[in-house]
């Protein structure tokens, strides 16, 4: 995808920077909370609110695929409540969040499910939980992830290997589509441009 916004030419470190990706940066911040979930929360919650909309005005012409990472009703904690829950107790770097977002996009592209109310939570604790062990040195163990995200471990343990063998057990990120999908948030997070996806699906 080609972007004609100067931001193209910014160097890696202005990115991440920007996102709160480095250390640094966010560990300055009032709140403590890098830029990047601040972005993400948005994001998500907009395409939730999207998807919504149109599955109920066309319930006839799409369908959302039904799959574990479903519940009955939506929780009671926000999408950015949530991801901020999961920052907080998990001690997981803020590039974690940024290849959780990859993943989701793959996992829904597999599926052809609509990210929804009813399964956003299950899948942002399994991707960002999957993203820490694929990124950090030091990562807590399903139990824990289990308890920050409100599941028990045995389920923790369901939704992890539904989800790896979703998407094959493609966790490798490249540095490409890592620069590619920050750039995208950071450009969000401006509001100068708007992520045109099929459905996140």
């Amino acid at each position: 995808m080609a972007f004609k916004s100067k931001a193209v030419d910014q160097s890696d470190e202005e990115i991440y920077a920007s996102l709160g990706l480095e250390v640094d940066e966010y560990e300055k911040g009032p709140s403590g909370i890098p830029r990047v979930i601040l972005v993400l929360s948005s994001i998500l919650q907009r395409i939730i609110n999207e998807n919504e909309k149109s599955l109920k005005v066309s319930k006839k012409a799409k369908k959302d695929t039904v799959t574990i990472f479903h519940s009955l009703r939506a929780p009671n904690l926000s999408i950015r409540q949530y991801i901020e829950r999961i920052f907080k107790y998990s001690s997981c770097s803020p590039s974690c969040f940024v290849v959780a977002y990859i993943y989701l996009e793959r996992f829904t592209q597999r599926t052809g499910a609509y990210l929804t109310t009813l399964n956003a939570h299950r899948l942002l604790i399994t991707t960002i939980m999957v993203a820490a062990k694929f990124m950090d040195h030091d990562c807590f163990d399903n139990a824990y992830f289990a308890k920050v995200g409100g599941v028990s471990t045995a389920e923790m343990n369901r939704l992890e290997m539904k989800f790896l063998f979703t998407i094959d057990f493609r966790l490798h990120v490249t540095t490409e589509d890592f620069r590619k999908y920050s750039l995208q948030l950071q450009k969000e997070g401006l509001g100068d441009y708007r992520i045109d996806r099929p459905k996140m699906k």
